[in-house]
């Protein structure tokens, strides 16, 4: 399994960056994915996920900023951020999130991550 993020960098606030992922070694269009991102000081946060079906779920804080999808053509899946903040200045990983919905927040269970990607939100 391969995980690879990009598409992070610095960006003014109120900017936008879309970051990708691409996948490899296990088969993408059926495996639920996940966005979580680890701010400095702060724990890993569980931000979004799409499932095969093409459901999508967000975290409250990022609901109408954030949008998820995914290309199982290309075997990626992407995270669209608008209106970015200071705040949302992290290292951010996507992951094979869980087949039960139920646990999509469970992060210590994720066992596939990506290597992350750093995005600054300053001016």
């Amino acid at each position: 399994v391969q995980l690879v993020e990009s598409g992070g960098g610095l960006v003014q606030p109120g900017g936008s960056l879309r970051l990708s992922c691409s996948a490899s070694g296990f088969i993408f269009s059926s495996s639920p994915m996940t966005w979580a991102r680890k701010a400095p000081g702060k724990g890993l946060e569980w931000l979004s996920a799409i499932y095969s079906d093409g459901s999508t779920y967000y975290a409250d804080s990022m609901k109408g900023r954030f949008t998820i999808s995914r290309d199982n053509a290309k075997n990626t899946v992407y995270l669209q951020m608008n209106s970015l903040k200071p705040e949302d200045t992290a290292v951010y990983y996507c992951a094979i999130a869980p087949r039960n919905r139920l646990r999509v927040k469970r992060l210590d269970e994720y066992d596939y991550w990506g290597q992350g990607t750093q995005v600054t939100v300053s001016s």
